[in-house]
């Protein structure tokens, strides 16, 4: 990213957590602990988000899956061709000793902004796989993020959303030419999260996330799960 060097910065953080996320309708996956590490900048010319994330950080990577160790990376870039409207790039990355996961996405995005209190970002885009079962383009996502940040009895509180939806998706990665259903078994999926975050000191940032997905990482079923958080931003 080399207009980086050149680009003003306007904002930038850093933050490490410790999360554990609880399934609430899914005895077949184990509820696990995890280490965070968020990263991003605002720019005049772009804005960045990054994270990464070690899945059961105290067990083997060839232990058996849902319970071993792995690890996720997120991108997610914007560079600006006027204050609202940008090119939008995303990327997520799954490696696990099972199973191995790369989404790319490349399109439009807009971004509305209310002061401080409120921003909306709607993006759509062409989708492409790289993983264990399927490489190539894969149909669109669309989908939104949104934060929203309020007090309540003088306390700092904000509301969080990310929403993704995958469409028109290649046959081949859904479906056998028998017609049988593999993989997430949908031409579309839903992936997201809702958060709520209690904002106790500067540094520090609690909360609880609800995650959701259908026809989303080989599963058929509505999945949803809690994630408890604690975050320090250096």
């Amino acid at each position: 990213m080399p207009y980086f060097s050149w680009a003003q910065t306007g904002y930038s953080f850093i933050n490490l957590g410790a999360n554990y996320s609880s399934w609430i309708n899914e005895a077949a996956n184990d509820d696990f602990v995890f280490l965070s590490a968020e990263y991003g900048a605002g720019l005049n010319t772009a804005e960045y988000y990054g994270n990464v994330n070690i899945h059961n950080p105290t067990k083997e990577y060839k232990a058996t899956p849902q319970k071993n160790l792995r690890y996720t990376m997120v991108n997610d870039l914007d560079i600006k061709i006027n204050e609202a409207f940008r090119v939008h790039y995303q990327d997520y990355h799954l490696l696990s000793n099972s199973l191995r996961v790369n989404d790319y996405v490349l399109g439009l995005a807009y971004k509305y902004t209310n002061q401080n209190i409120f921003w909306f970002k709607p993006f759509i885009g062409i989708h492409y796989s790289d993983d264990s079962y399927f490489t190539g383009l894969n149909g669109y996502m669309t989908g939104w993020l949104l934060n929203y940040n309020f007090k309540l009895l003088n306390h700092n509180f904000s509301i969080f959303q990310w929403n993704e939806i995958e469409f028109l998706r290649t046959k081949s990665f859904y479906e056998l030419s028998t017609g049988t259903p593999i993989g997430d078994s949908k031409s579309y999926g839903l992936n997201g999260a809702i958060k709520l975050f209690w904002h106790p000191a500067k540094k520090i940032k609690t909360g609880i996330e609800y995650r959701y997905s259908k026809y989303k990482r080989g599963s058929d079923k509505w999945l949803s799960s809690f994630v408890y958080t604690v975050k320090y931003y250096f």
